[in-house]
């Protein structure tokens, strides 16, 4: 495929997948305590969805002799669209530049390479395709947009508008979540709708809580597990967009509403917004994850993790549903660890309602 071509707008394109939910957007558009906010959400939505590096690895061998080896690196490139909506932008900072004044830029940069250092670390992932694609990312799009977005192939981020939203590149769960989407466009490519496209919400954050574990040096049990940390000003309500331990308790605000995802099967939202609740359902297995991964302690990137990431690129249907994304994991985590992961994996789906006491389907 030819990517000689640039976009000139975000407008349109089909991949893009954004972190703010477009119910959210809708709701913050009619605030009358926010007028600027409500302005920026409006525009927002009007807007539509819009080479190989290595480093040397230097280790002591048994006998003290100096070993270098080379090992897999990043290769990042951050540019700025200027306030305007026309991608890529004016390239700001490459992979061996020094950091810029420009804050944005250094947060994307630095967040970029925490996602992928998470990804080789836990995973060995070379990269979003395993073999070290470029990471690319466009900072200042827009003016006042409220929103973040992985179009296919770049990362994009809004500045927000200052009474609502703060500057998208402040979250590191953020970037990871939106750089997840490249993975899993790159694996089981799921299907961006119902429950296939809540799970392709869900995995993202997945991934988006373990890139910012894995630079804090996080346990499962130390986690906020918290999506979108930082992002609200102090004006809101709320502490995040998500909550992935208690889905539905992460914002209550009188203008944004109060956050309205499931934590269990019984409550699943059946909608024809947000592509059949993508942003919304998404709360059921994003606990059934958190729920591993506490159950099992330590870090969440190391067996819960694998579990999630071997179902993701193990042959999974680009249309599978809860229930048979949850019973892959099961068998995932019997093929990886046995049976005290294999428990852990069924209770946490359990206990979500997905699957039944006794770990298998629910019917109906």
């Amino acid at each position: 495929m030819d990517h000689s071509a640039q976009h000139t707008s975000a407008r349109g394109h089909g991949s893009v997948h954004s972190i703010v939910p477009a119910y959210l957007l809708a709701r913050l558009a009619q605030s009358g305590r926010f007028p600027k906010a409500a302005d920026a959400a409006r525009q927002t939505l009007l807007a539509g969805r819009p080479k190989f590096r290595a480093r040397l690895n230097f280790s002591i061998d048994a006998d003290g002799a100096l070993v270098a080896e080379l090992g897999d690196a990043p290769n990042r490139t951050i540019s700025d669209a200027g306030g305007t909506e026309t991608l890529p932008g004016v390239v700001v900072r490459a992979e061996d530049d020094p950091p810029v004044d420009d804050v944005s830029v250094n947060e994307a940069f630095d967040g970029l390479g925490a996602t992928f250092e998470m990804l080789l670390s836990a995973f060995q992932r070379n990269s979003l395709d395993g073999a070290g694609a470029p990471l690319n990312a466009t900072v200042h799009y827009g003016t006042d947009y409220d929103n973040a977005f992985w179009d296919g192939e770049r990362m994009v981020f809004g500045d927000g508008d200052g009474e609502v939203f703060l500057g998208f590149t402040r979250s590191l769960t953020v970037i990871g979540h939106e750089l997840a989407h490249g993975v899993i466009q790159h694996t089981a490519n799921l299907e961006y709708q119902g429950q296939p496209g809540a799970l392709n919400e869900s995995i993202a954050d997945v991934f988006g809580a373990l890139t910012e574990q894995y630079a804090l040096g996080q346990s499962a049990a130390e986690a906020t597990w918290l999506i979108g940390a930082g992002i609200f000003t102090d004006e809101v309500q709320g502490k995040a967009l998500r909550s992935m331990i208690e889905p539905g308790t992460a914002y209550d605000d009188d203008e944004l509403g109060k956050d309205p995802q499931p934590a269990h099967m019984s409550d699943f939202v059946q909608t024809a917004e947000d592509n059949g609740g993508v942003h919304i359902n998404s709360g059921i297995p994003n606990r059934a994850f958190a729920l591993t991964a506490r159950t099992l302690g330590g870090n969440a990137w190391e067996r819960a993790g694998v579990v999630w990431y071997r179902t993701l690129t193990g042959g999974l249907s680009a249309t599978a549903t809860f229930r048979e994304f949850a019973d892959a994991t099961v068998s995932a985590a019997e093929r990886e660890y046995g049976e005290e992961v294999t428990a852990a994996v069924r209770d946490a789906w359990t206990t979500v309602g997905v699957l039944d006491a006794e770990g298998t389907r629910r019917t109906g």
